[in-house]
C-alpha cells in the first residue's frame, strides 16, 4: 500500500510539473505574441492586418490585453456613433427607467416584463427596457459579476438600455445580454456600445433579433446545404429524427456562442468571426456538428437536442479549433456567400409574389 501511495504520489507529481511546463509556455507564447501585436501589427493595421503573420496569430486567439483594441478595428464603426451619441441615448433610458414604479414586486414586474414584450408588437420598443432588468442576473451566473451589485451590473444594464433608445424599432431581445457583456469584458463601456450598435447591424445579427422569419430560413436554408455535403450521414440522421437547424442554431448565433461555449473558446471564436463574418458562425456550427459527429449518430431526438443546447463545459478551444480546420464552406464549387445570396434572392422572389397575389393588391 505505501508502495501503490509513493507511485501515486510520484504520477501526481509528474502530471503537475507537465501542467506547470505547458502554462509557463502558454505564457511565453502569449508574451510573444502581445509584443507582436503592439510593435508590428496594430501601429500598421492597414497594411498588416491581412499579412500571413497577422492571420496565424489571430487563429491562435487574440491575447486579452490586445483582444478589445483589435475587435474594435474588425467591427468597425460604420453607424459613425460618437461617445456623444451613446450619453444622450443613455440619458433617455435612465429617463424612462424612472418612470416605471421602483415599487414594483417581482411579480409585477413580471408582469411588467411580458407587457413588454407583448408591447414590441408595436411602434414603440423602448418598452422593453423594463425586460432588462429580469435578464441581466442570468447573464453568465456564474462570474458573479454582472448580477446585482457586481462591478459589472450597471454599465451592462446601461449598454443595454442605451440601444434599445437607440433601435427602439428592434428594442431589446433576450440573447443581447451575453454579446453585451462579452464586448464589456474587453473594453470600456461607450467603446462596447459602439462595437454592440454595428455588430448588431449587420445582416444576420439583424434577421435574427428582429425575427425575420423569411431571412432566417434562407440562412437556415444556405447552413443545411452545407450540412448534407459535409456531414452527410449525420444530416440523415438528423432528417429521419426531424431535428431542424432553428433548435440549436437559434441559441447560438443569438449570443454569437457566448452561452452555448466556455468563455474563452467563445470569446476564440469572436476573434475570427469579428475578421471573416458571419460565415464563421455557420463554418463554426457545423464544426460543432463534426465534434460529435459519433456521439449524435447514436442518439435519440431528445439527446441530440439536449447535447446540441447545453454542449460540454470541458469543451477546449483546440478541440473545437482542431474541428474548424476540417470545415470548408464550399459547395459544387460554390461559396457560402454566393449560396446564400441565392437564398435570399429567391427569399425576395418569393416575398413580392405573395404580395402580388394578395387580395388587397389585386383589387
Amino acid at each position: 500500500m505505501v508502495l501503490q501511495a509513493k507511485k501515486r504520489e510520484v504520477r501526481e507529481m509528474q502530471r503537475r510539473k507537465k501542467q506547470l511546463k505547458e502554462r509557463c509556455k502558454q505564457e511565453e507564447n502569449i508574451s510573444i505574441s502581445v509584443a507582436v501585436w503592439n510593435t508590428e501589427i496594430l501601429p500598421h493595421w492597414d497594411r498588416t492586418r491581412q499579412t500571413r503573420k497577422a492571420k496565424d496569430l489571430w487563429w491562435q486567439g487574440i491575447p486579452p490585453s490586445v483582444r478589445g483594441r483589435v475587435w474594435r478595428l474588425t467591427i468597425g464603426n460604420e453607424l459613425n456613433i460618437t461617445h456623444e451619441l451613446y450619453e444622450i441615448f443613455l440619458s433617455r433610458a435612465e429617463e424612462r427607467w424612472k418612470s416605471f414604479s421602483e415599487t414594483s414586486s417581482n411579480v409585477e414586474a413580471e408582469e411588467a416584463a411580458a407587457a413588454a414584450v407583448a408591447a414590441t408588437a408595436e411602434a414603440d420598443r423602448e418598452a422593453s427596457l423594463e425586460l432588462i432588468k429580469l435578464d441581466i442576473s442570468r447573464t453568465f451566473p456564474t462570474l458573479c459579476i454582472f448580477q446585482k451589485g457586481g462591478p459589472y451590473h450597471d454599465v451592462l444594464h446601461s449598454v443595454l438600455g442605451a440601444y434599445t433608445c437607440y433601435r427602439p424599432d428592434v428594442g431589446y431581445v433576450q440573447g443581447m445580454s451575453f454579446i453585451a457583456a462579452v464586448l464589456l469584458l474587453n473594453m470600456d463601456t461607450a467603446d462596447a456600445f459602439i462595437a454592440f450598435a454595428n455588430l448588431l447591424n449587420r445582416p444576420c445579427q439583424m434577421a435574427f433579433f428582429r425575427v425575420d422569419h423569411g431571412l432566417m430560413l434562407a440562412y437556415f436554408a444556405a447552413f443545411e446545404v452545407f450540412f448534407e455535403e459535409t456531414l452527410p450521414q449525420l444530416f440523415s440522421h438528423f432528417k429521419k429524427n426531424n431535428l431542424t437547424p432553428d433548435i440549436y442554431l437559434i441559441d447560438w448565433i443569438f449570443t454569437l456562442y457566448s452561452k452555448s461555449l466556455p468563455l474563452d473558446v467563445a470569446c476564440r471564436v469572436w476573434d475570427i468571426f469579428c475578421r471573416d463574418g458571419e460565415e464563421f458562425l455557420f463554418r463554426t456550427a457545423l464544426a460543432i456538428l463534426h465534434l460529435y459527429d459519433d456521439v449524435l449518430l447514436h442518439m435519440d431526438f431528445i439527446h441530440m437536442a439536449q447535447l446540441l443546447t447545453r454542449l460540454p463545459e470541458d469543451l477546449q478551444a483546440s478541440e473545437l479549433f482542431s474541428s474548424i480546420s476540417a470545415i470548408q464552406l464550399q459547395s459544387r464549387n460554390k461559396k457560402w456567400s454566393q449560396v446564400l445570396a441565392t437564398l435570399l434572392r429567391d427569399c425576395r422572389d418569393s416575398g413580392r409574389s405573395s404580395k402580388a397575389n394578395s387580395p388587397s393588391l389585386r383589387h
